[in-house]
């Protein structure tokens, strides 16, 4: 990426929130952006299970001038009552990213097939990409894992620095021209 990557992490946890409990995952995804993107940490909050309020936090800080390119939560993407951090992503998200929560899922498979109980969304508000992580710090580490090899790729287009142009004969214009390897 031409600069790092601004992100912005957020963790959904009724106990956290309350102090009831440390939050483990949130640090846990600060420090693997921070060490594997070479990522800037520009927000970090903590905040109830509340749908009303991810969304607002959500909106907020995507449409902010100084947005972070990447916004990731932790927490509320299972199956309990309270767990509503994909029902609120979905009416902030102009378009969905659906591939992006499939290939979390399909990595995470072998190491265990609870990755598919995980109901996280992915997707982009305006030029920021939001992806939503599961809540146990081993969960969020795998699943971010899944996705490091593409989420600087995913930035950079977002930030409208990438020509993805197959063409052999193709010139760099706007941006850095990508290279498709032959059949891809």
């Amino acid at each position: 990426m031409t600069t790092c990557p601004r992100v912005a992490v957020l963790t959904l946890s009724d106990r956290c929130s309350r102090g009831q409990t440390i939050d483990t995952s949130g640090p846990a995804l600060a420090e693997m952006v921070q060490h594997r993107l070479g990522a800037e940490v520009v927000r970090r909050a903590c905040l109830p299970d509340d749908r009303a309020l991810i969304a607002k936090v959500l909106r907020d800080w995507a449409d902010d001038p100084a947005a972070p390119d990447l916004i990731l939560t932790t927490g509320g993407t299972g199956l309990a009552p309270r767990d509503v951090t994909p029902e609120a992503t979905l009416e902030v998200l102009e378009r969905r990213h659906n591939g992006l929560m499939e290939l979390v899922r399909r990595r995470c498979y072998e190491k265990t097939p609870r990755a598919y109980l995980s109901r996280g969304e992915a997707g982009v508000r305006r030029r920021t990409l939001i992806i939503n992580l599961p809540g146990s710090r081993r969960g969020v580490v795998e699943s971010l894992e899944a996705l490091l090899d593409i989420l600087p790729h995913a930035v950079e287009t977002l930030r409208g620095e990438v020509q993805d142009d197959g063409r052999a004969e193709a010139v760099a214009l706007t941006g850095k021209v990508v290279r498709h390897e032959e059949g891809r």
